[in-house]
């Protein structure tokens, strides 16, 4: 009986403290006056910051670091999400928990930024043929993403509509800078050495644009990861074309790919950013510093 008291007690202090945060929250929101956007990681977060401006709040759900496709959405979150007055999410089967999380905020719009992107299948594994999620690693898919973030924001909030169409154009001019600059600094590869070799393969839209060559570990991070033989089918094919360097992701553990390293004398010339952003003070708190960050390693590395 005793313990079942204490057990009681205990429960009754969670959903007090439950309650308290919750109201807390609701006391807090839109008190800057502006709509709350929440995007489901970093990466989108930022994309939806350049054009928002300062008339939404934008927010990541995700901390940076996190690991997007196995994530567990916490209490918190629901929190953070019932406040929301809307959440923009990629789509393509990679934030599969925040389908659960839609289902206890039903009031609660959200967005998908992948609409009209054509997706590039998976070519192997247990997640063969569907589609690979990682389409804003495309400067081009970016684009779009910013076209569906406009058309959210301007439903959200209409009566900014020309902020957002102007703030929109502007990130996309930025954009498609971007894009000829990668053009110009991958072309540089000889045929050789055009090899982006990763962990994951998250860079099938990005290899597709600039005429790269797709190596990997493993094809997604919600298979199986450093297996025996995803490792030997790597270090073969190392070997095989001479790949200098190889490299992995930040939210990922990079041990299988030393190995690799380590076993065709390949160099490991660091991580890529892909799931997530650095934050302010690392080398890419920025979606387009993420881009020339990422090439920049990978050139460097194959040079």
């Amino acid at each position: 009986m005793k313990n079942f008291i204490v057990i009681l007690l205990v429960s009754l202090a969670a959903i007090g403290l439950f309650i308290f945060v919750l109201n807390n929250a609701q006391t807090t929101k839109n008190k800057n006056g502006k709509k709350i956007v929440l995007t489901t990681f970093t990466v989108l977060a930022d994309m939806a910051k350049n054009v928002a401006g300062d008339k939404l709040q934008v927010e990541s759900l995700t901390k940076v670091g996190a690991e997007i496709h196995g994530y567990e959405a916490t209490p918190q979150d629901l929190i953070r999400a019932q406040q929301a007055d809307l959440i923009l999410d990629n789509g393509l089967n990679l934030e599969k928990w925040a389908e659960k999380l839609y289902n206890s905020i039903p009031d609660v719009p959200h967005a998908t930024l992948t609409d009209n992107i054509k997706p590039i299948d998976i070519s192997e594994g247990p997640y063969m043929n569907r589609p690979n999620p990682h389409a804003w690693m495309s400067p081009s898919n970016a684009l779009i993403y910013v076209d569906n973030i406009k058309k959210a924001f301007i439903e959200l909030d209409p009566a900014n509509t020309s902020t957002y169409e102007e703030n929109a154009r502007n990130y996309k001019a930025k954009i498609q800078e971007l894009d000829l600059l990668l053009i110009k600094e991958t072309a540089s590869l000889p045929s050789s050495k055009r090899y982006l070799t990763s962990c994951e393969g998250a860079f099938t839209y990005l290899i597709r644009d600039y005429d790269l060559k797709e190596l990997y570990l493993w094809p997604i991070n919600a298979d199986a990861q450093g297996t025996p033989q995803q490792i030997r089918h790597v270090v073969d094919e190392v070997r095989t074309n001479k790949i200098p360097a190889v490299f992995c992701e930040s939210t990922v553990n990079n041990k299988a790919q030393l190995q690799v390293a380590n076993e065709t004398g390949a160099t490991f010339g660091g991580v890529f950013y892909v799931d997530s952003l650095s934050d302010a003070t690392g080398p890419t708190p920025t979606y387009i510093d993420m881009l020339k960050y990422n090439i920049n390693i990978l050139i460097k590395g194959l040079k």
